[in-house]
């Protein structure tokens, strides 16, 4: 499980959407930029509070502090929302600017107070990036820690007054690094596990376990590479007259027969390739095409028609359309996939319409599938009476 998290990619864009979807883009982008009017603040009081200590050099910081802190603040409350990398530039000019600043003070209350800072970003990180972002902050951070403790410890930052001894400056130097690792190292990972969990929960189906339609849309951007060189395919399937299993068996049997359906399409489709239950009695395959597409809708076809331990055999309806990067004018994209799955879900229906137990592949057009390949098994109607042979 911990490794599934490890190599999640959170689908950012899906995820703002979400927020904006329910109205919460406004007050979250209030709040962040408020944030930099904080941060505003903090630099002043900081330039206040030194004093004449400080230098040209310390001038300059907090004038950079001041300016990275106004745009911030200009930033979210009067643009839209960032793109993932903007997001990703934002956070690494916090960081850098933070932890400088920290190590440039001349008074170890204001650089713990940047500590502080760094913890906050860390909540940001936590929710709209991944496990692999979070670990550059926490590392960034344990690091920036690190040195701001030294320099205390070393007596190269003094208090105001001075400490007593160099005891005091090495227990304050390790509060500052074990208070960094709690926070930033053990809490929020464990919240940015538990918020994974929350997600997968919801983008998953309760009985099957395979994604569902909100889970499909959400990894099947986050799958999408753009340099990929092999032909994609996306397979619509429906289950033929499912709801005479269920009038007949009852529902608890055919939630069955979907359980099982679900764990013989995992068996026939190769790693890597995304399930998911759509509707009903509906699923989608997203995956890399490494064989003929007939031959690949027969396999799909096949798995369903030979799901073990029923009385009954269950067939399938399938239709298949495949993305060939041979054509110039298609390329992974978001809208060719879109395009993929109107086009497998019209080829489908045609599947239904011929008898079901039927795969079609889709020549191009949503509207005008392909001749039907008949598949090996004969097309017949099911009678959910009759017990299957063995």
């Amino acid at each position: 499980m911990f490794r599934t998290w490890w190599r999640d990619r959170v689908d950012y864009r899906w995820l703002v959407e979400t927020m904006d979807s329910f109205g919460a883009l406004g007050p979250f982008k209030f709040m962040l930029g408020a944030g930099g009017i904080v941060m505003l603040l903090i630099a002043v009081l900081a330039s206040v509070a030194q004093g004449d200590i400080g230098g040209p050099v310390d001038m300059v910081q907090g004038v950079v502090e001041a300016v990275v802190a106004g745009a911030w603040t200009v930033r979210w409350w009067f643009l839209p929302w960032p793109r993932e990398r903007e997001s990703l530039v934002w956070i690494a000019i916090f960081d850098i600017d933070t932890a400088v600043n920290d190590l440039l003070v001349h008074d170890r209350v204001i650089g713990v107070l940047g500590v502080v800072l760094l913890m906050a970003m860390g909540g940001y990180v936590t929710v709209f990036h991944g496990p692999r972002i979070l670990a550059l902050h926490i590392g960034w951070s344990v690091l920036a820690s690190v040195a701001l403790a030294t320099l205390i410890a070393t007596g190269r930052l003094p208090a105001r007054p001075p400490a007593q001894n160099w005891r005091q400056d090495l227990a304050l130097g390790l509060d500052i690094v074990l208070v960094m690792v709690v926070v930033v190292g053990v809490i929020l990972p464990f919240v940015q596990f538990c918020h994974w969990l929350l997600r997968v929960n919801a983008l998953s189906d309760p009985l099957t376990g395979l994604l569902n339609r909100r889970g499909l849309d959400s990894y099947l951007m986050s799958r999408i590479d753009r340099r990929m060189r092999g032909s994609a395919y996306v397979a619509t399937l429906d289950l033929d007259r499912f709801k005479s299993v269920n009038d007949t068996f009852g529902h608890q049997f055919g939630d069955e027969v979907l359980v099982r359906t679900a764990r013989q399409l995992r068996a026939a489709a190769d790693p890597g390739t995304l399930i998911a239950r759509t509707g009903g009695e509906e699923f989608v395959i997203v995956g890399t095409l490494r064989d003929e597409a007939a031959a690949v809708a027969e396999r799909l076809r096949r798995a369903i028609e030979t799901v073990p331990d029923l009385p009954i055999t269950i067939t399938a309806s399938v239709g298949l359309a495949v993305l060939d990067v041979a054509c110039p004018e298609f390329r992974h994209t978001e809208d060719a996939y879109r395009l993929l799955l109107r086009y497998s879900d019209s080829a489908m229906y045609r599947a239904k319409s011929l008898g079901g137990n039927t795969v079609v592949i889709a020549d191009g057009s949503p509207d005008l599938p392909a001749p039907p390949r008949p598949a090996p098994a004969p097309t017949a109607e099911l009678d959910v009476t009759t017990p299957r042979p063995h």
